[in-house]
């Protein structure tokens, strides 16, 4: 292991570091192509007591030690192409202001940024802006001894086995292929499938689900499917499996973690985390879950496991994720507002009463400062999370709701000058709208979507969780985000103290549909489709909308100066129409009715007007703006005694993108890339 300080000289000069207690904290911190980078704050934390640091800390090396998992299943050979661009990285000699090693770091961050070569939205391979020669001759006059393993093999084999993957657009196009007429399974760089093809894994699996068991584990969530000799298995991931390299670091964390559990329930939890992350065996994780949604008490919390499925195109395996976060009591007061009143949001939705809740069991809210990010949360963060995933669990036990509340502030603190509002806006008065009230009612937004959206409604008797196959990531998301636009515009909010008026729901609406019709397009590269579950929610919901409510006029389009804008006429009508959208797919979900959510995704979710897409980013281009936003982690350092006990954590706030890039390469990295 290279120390640090080795690694800060190895690497792009010195680590700069800023206290928490500096006036004007600066959160930018980087940007290249269509990717920034931010820091983020850890307020309030100089007052927790020194062991909810110490758990903090424990947990954070727990989140930091997974990195290399998700790198790997996103693409097989990314950790071999990583560590070749590690290589050169720390050891390069030449004149780093050339053009062409300027471009080769660009594409390094993009690629450290991504997780790997396919970009993290788009899934589109990010192919160099370099000739293949000449990163070549950058593989070539790196320290070798840095290379990753090559089993004896010379460095010719190790380049004819990258270079193509790297530069090809033919070889390994798309992480994750969703486009009709392709085979999903077979035709995506995902590592998730090994020579199996999307009918072969559907049939595997309609074998091993039951859809009359009430209790079901989520199968093949933790496992990676390979054909072998004509025969299909899996392969687990798990201790002593798969990924057990970096699970047995992730199990010496999880270990110390417990020793200073907040109390008896985490302990027992975290207690038995660690025995499935031993064995595999998903009823041990659905234990688990169930005693972390029971335990509400503690002021430091943390995710930590192979959870979301957004980035299988059969949406049932999960990549690896972790945060470790402690509660912020003033602005949680808002979100136990809202959890102590959800069976009366449950019982006034416009959905069919069969699909309610007849009670809302155990939603557990409370908004988050992020201590650390980890895995497929790393470094670009989710702002709000619902969790556990299974709906047995959600309905028996109930759920937890978090917003991230320092993740939330840095965006805030940069969008005041970004531009983008007096741009995309349609007027004066929806700008002096959205800057008084946009903060509170995004926040607002968020809570709503976490802690009562993905919490409500329920399924049909004998309906398969996973009947929605690959579109049930997008559904679940424009379920959740429908339940909080119907709830924002109730006078409800306003009784409960949590809008001061229904100007501030109206600001929530107009970003929305902004964000849904126009702005979120930016992130879109010319020529491609929407891919990513997020972002075909929100067209989904704005562009029905639109399409639905054209008789009345709800939503109009129109050009001014020869620009598009979208204004939103009548915000009563929208509200119902959100209400009637939210009943069909609540159904779609209840029944598992695969065809109509198909139908819906595909109609109003994926395509994009070129004419309007192609005056958008030349909009958008003249702001030098980066759409994609991920975070810089802070750096937690131990504070020993004479006994080597921890004493106290201090938060370093590093400044350096690639630093933290080759540092976690240099101290996380469990895993092997062997060129076989």
């Amino acid at each position: 292991m290279i120390s640090v300080s080795t690694l800060i000289s190895s690497c792009t000069g010195p680590q700069s570091t800023t206290s928490e207690k500096e006036d004007n904290f600066n959160y930018f911190v980087d940007q290249f192509e269509d990717m920034r980078v931010l820091r983020y704050r850890l307020p309030g934390f100089e007052s927790l007591s020194s062991h909810q640091k110490e758990l903090i800390y424990y947990l954070s090396e727990a989140a930091l030690c997974g990195r290399d998992i998700l790198w790997d299943q996103n693409f097989k050979y990314n950790l071999l192409i990583r560590k070749t661009n590690e290589a050169i990285i720390r050891s390069y000699k030449g004149d780093k202001e050339t053009s062409d090693y300027k471009k080769f770091l660009i594409w390094a961050k993009r690629v450290f940024f991504a997780n790997g070569i396919h970009h993290h939205y788009s899934a589109d391979k990010m192919i160099p802006g370099i000739t293949r020669e000449y990163y070549e001759s950058l593989v070539r006059e790196c320290d070798q001894s840095l290379l990753p393993v090559i089993n004896g093999k010379t460095i010719d084999t190790l380049l004819a086995v990258i270079v193509p993957i790297i530069f090809d657009p033919e070889l390994y196009p798309r992480k994750i292929e969703r486009t009709e007429g392709k085979d999903i399974i077979a035709e995506s760089a995902v590592n998730f499938y090994d020579g199996v093809t999307e009918k072969e894994a559907e049939a595997f699996y309609n074998d091993k689900i039951d859809p009359a068991d009430p209790r079901p584990v989520a199968v093949g969530l933790n496992t990676r499917m390979v054909k072998r000799n004509g025969k299909i298995t899996e392969e687990i991931y798990r201790s002593g499996g798969l990924y057990g390299e970096a699970i047995d670091k992730i199990i010496y964390w999880l270990e110390k973690a417990k020793n200073v559990a907040e109390n008896e329930l985490q302990q027992k939890e975290l207690e038995v985390l660690v025995d499935y992350y031993k064995t595999g065996d998903l009823k041990r994780w659905d234990d688990y879950n169930v005693l972390w949604a029971r335990n509400i008490e503690p002021v430091v919390d943390y995710v930590n496991g192979f959870i979301e499925v957004y980035e299988d195109p059969a949406g049932m395996k999960a990549t690896w994720e972790a945060i470790v976060n402690y509660k912020d009591p003033e602005a949680t007061r808002r979100t136990e507002i809202i959890t102590a009143n959800a069976q009366w949001f449950e019982d006034n939705s416009p959905v069919q009463p069969e699909y309610k809740k007849e009670k809302v069991t155990g939603v557990a809210a409370k908004v988050i400062n992020i201590a650390m990010l980890g895995g497929d949360c790393f470094p670009a963060s989710p702002v709000g999370i619902n969790l556990p995933n299974s709906d047995w669990i959600r309905k028996e036990i109930g759920s937890k709701s978090v917003t991230l509340a320092n993740i939330s502030s840095a965006y805030d603190a940069v969008s005041v000058v970004s531009g983008m509002l007096d741009e995309f806006a349609a007027s004066t008065e929806e700008i002096e709208r959205v800057k008084k009230y946009g903060s509170l009612a995004e926040d607002i937004h968020t809570d709503l979507h976490e802690c009562i959206g993905h919490a409500s409604g329920k399924l049909a008797e004998g309906t398969d969780p996973n009947a929605l196959r690959e579109h049930q990531s997008a559904l679940e998301e424009a379920r959740a985000e429908l339940f909080a636009l119907y709830y924002i515009m109730d006078d409800k909010l306003i009784e409960l103290g949590l809008l001061p008026e229904k100007e501030a729901a109206k600001a929530a609406y107009d970003n929305y549909i902004r964000n849904g019709m126009l702005t979120q397009l930016v992130r879109i590269k010319p020529g491609k489709q929407i891919e990513q579950a997020h972002m075909r929610a929100r067209a989904l919901i704005s562009r029905w909308a639109y399409e639905n409510g054209k008789n009345d006029n709800v939503i109009e389009i129109f050009s001014k100066d020869g620009k598009t804008f979208v204004k939103i006429n009548d915000y009563e009508k929208l509200r119902i129409l959100f209400g009637n959208l939210l009943k069909e797919v609540q159904r779609i979900k209840s029944e598992g009715d695969y065809g109509a959510g198909k139908a819906l995704i595909e109609a109003y979710g994926v395509k994009v007007d070129p004419v309007l897409h192609n005056e958008l980013l030349a909009r958008y281009e003249k702001l030098k703006l980066a759409p994609y936003t991920g975070f810089l982690n802070p750096r937690l350092v131990p504070v020993y005694d004479d006994k080597g006990e921890i004493t106290d954590v201090k938060v370093e706030y590093e400044d350096d993108f690639l630093w933290q890039m080759l540092y976690y390469g240099t101290n996380y990295s469990f895993l092997p890339a062997v060129l076989n």
